[in-house]
């Protein structure tokens, strides 16, 4: 369970981009084995696919790398079928168990993927990687969570890790010099005390938590020694980072918990509105920005630096996640929808997300230098996002989406000062053996 994703995104990462072209080759899905064909011939003509994803009408990534695939396809055509981020997963899930004619899906939350291929809901596209001579190899890692007994149900579209995001003039203001991408959760602490100033509506907070309990217990697994599932440790490697929060909460250099939970507060809102100095998030936020600043819903002057890092661990560690792509077991239409699967989570599906600024699952150091030369944004962006070691939030293992939950209630907890951060860590590690039994 102990597992961290090594990924090198500087030029030093050397990975065969291949075109992913060739024949397709047939499901290997028993559920549409009659169904699907047989062949290694073409997808059939006029077919149109249905793809679900979520949040699709906020960002041009998939909308763009669909039309690109339609370009170079022009006998298959895509339906998005788009629901909104917080019903997604439930969402999908009825339609799956429904008997849907969804051909293809990302997966919101890749640990649950497991849970998928144990339904029989994902095709087994090793087939059809075999035949096209697809390499695993160019996603830097990534393809191997989703591959069980041998056989590969989904590929990484993009993948999302977290960075640091900052306020260049509120860093100006005070006199502060911008974070460098080699420095640590103490030097962060110690920066957010000195850019906060300021009293009630015209209050400056130096950073910024989320209410997510990864905004704080990513920090404890970004060494790559941790996950989340080892609650024989009692969870002792997030207490720095819970002491930490708390500390700062305290101090007001963050704004509190209970004030952002109780006013559904967004990450988005108080750092597009200039009012904290640092906010550590994932990349996927950094289209959201570019977004927000060209609409003129933002006039923030901002910067990304490399995650900071506890003492003894090296720059350039953080945490992510992936986004995968899979084909419905139950489509009858699966030779297209591998056409599909296969364009974007390839070479020129890889293109069109680094120009909408989302790194692909096969990212290296040309998607990186796509990504960081898009108008908006900030320079020597690249720097900040060649990272050397991409940690999983979440495991890809049995039971980890009820363990993930249970911390969530157990972080609220801690959060709001009804537990101790020693009585929250022992509570969490008590639930969790009960819930893995």
């Amino acid at each position: 369970m102990k597992k961290s994703i090594s990924m090198l995104l500087a030029a030093s990462m050397v990975g065969t981009m291949l075109a992913g072209c060739g024949a397709s080759a047939p499901s290997s899905s028993a559920a549409t084995s009659s169904e699907a064909s047989t062949s290694t011939a073409a997808a059939p003509e006029s077919v149109t696919l249905k793809l679900a994803t979520w949040d699709n009408t906020s960002n041009n990534v998939v909308t763009d790398a669909v039309a690109a695939f339609e370009a170079a396809n022009p006998n298959i055509k895509v339906e998005i079928i788009d629901i909104p981020s917080a019903d997604y997963t439930t969402k999908l899930s009825v339609m799956l168990n429904g008997g849907s004619d969804l051909d293809a899906f990302y997966i919101k939350d890749g640990d649950t993927a497991k849970s998928l291929v144990e339904k029989g809901q994902l095709a087994d596209m090793s087939s059809y990687i075999a035949a096209d001579s697809i390499n695993l190899a160019d996603y830097n890692g990534l393809a191997e969570n989703f591959s069980f007994d041998g056989k590969q149900y989904a590929l990484p579209a993009r993948t999302d890790f977290y960075v640091m995001y900052y306020n260049k003039d509120i860093f100006d203001a005070a006199g502060v010099a911008y974070p460098s991408n080699d420095w640590t959760w103490a030097d962060f602490e110690e920066t957010a005390k000195k850019l906060t100033s300021g009293e009630g509506a015209n209050k400056i907070y130096g950073a910024a938590f989320h209410t997510w309990q990864a905004c704080i217990q990513n920090w404890g697994v970004q060494d790559g020694k941790h996950t989340i599932m080892d609650y024989d440790t009692g969870y002792d490697f997030f207490k720095p980072y819970y002491e930490m929060a708390l500390r700062m909460q305290d101090e007001g250099t963050v704004q509190d918990y209970g004030t952002l939970k109780t006013g559904n507060i967004h990450y988005s809102g108080p750092f597009a509105q200039g009012t904290v100095g640092m906010m550590p998030m994932g990349t996927w936020f950094m289209s959201v920005m570019i977004q927000k600043v060209k609409d003129g819903e933002s006039n923030v002057n901002w910067g990304i630096a490399t995650l900071p890092h506890a003492e003894g661990v090296e720059a350039g560690y953080t945490v992510g996640s992936m986004t995968p792509l899979a084909i419905n077991a139950a489509s009858a239409k699966q030779d297209a929808a591998w056409e599909l699967v296969k364009f974007i989570t390839g070479e020129e599906g890889a293109a069109s997300y680094a120009k909408n600024g989302a790194i692909p699952g096969r990212s290296n150091a040309d998607s990186i230098a796509e990504i960081a030369k898009m108008e908006g944004m900030p320079e020597d962006a690249a720097e900040a996002l060649t990272v050397k070691n991409i940690s999983l939030d979440r495991p890809i293992t049995d039971k980890v989406g009820e363990v993930n939950q249970m911390l969530g209630e157990e972080h609220s907890l801690i959060m709001l000062g009804e537990l101790s951060v020693d009585e929250g860590l022992a509570e969490m590690a008590e639930r969790a053996a009960e819930i893995v039994g």
